[in-house]
């Protein structure tokens, strides 16, 4: 039952970010469930890994710490 409840305060959250943040969450999810579906099968193809780090770059390291 708290599972439930979890998921829907979860979606209350993501509906209060703005549509750049939503998107931004997506892409990671999608991440996520990628490297992780990868990891599952046992076994890299390396052209599903293509464009997974692209927004790694666009962050200052500088503007991190």
């Amino acid at each position: 039952m708290t599972a439930i409840l979890d998921k829907e305060k979860i979606l209350e959250d993501i509906e209060k970010l703005s549509l750049e943040e939503q998107l931004e969450l997506i892409e990671r999810l999608l991440r996520h469930i990628r490297v992780k579906k990868l990891i599952n099968k046992g076994c890299y193809n390396w052209n599903t890994l293509y464009g997974l780090g692209k927004n790694l770059w666009e962050e200052d390291a500088q503007e991190l710490y």
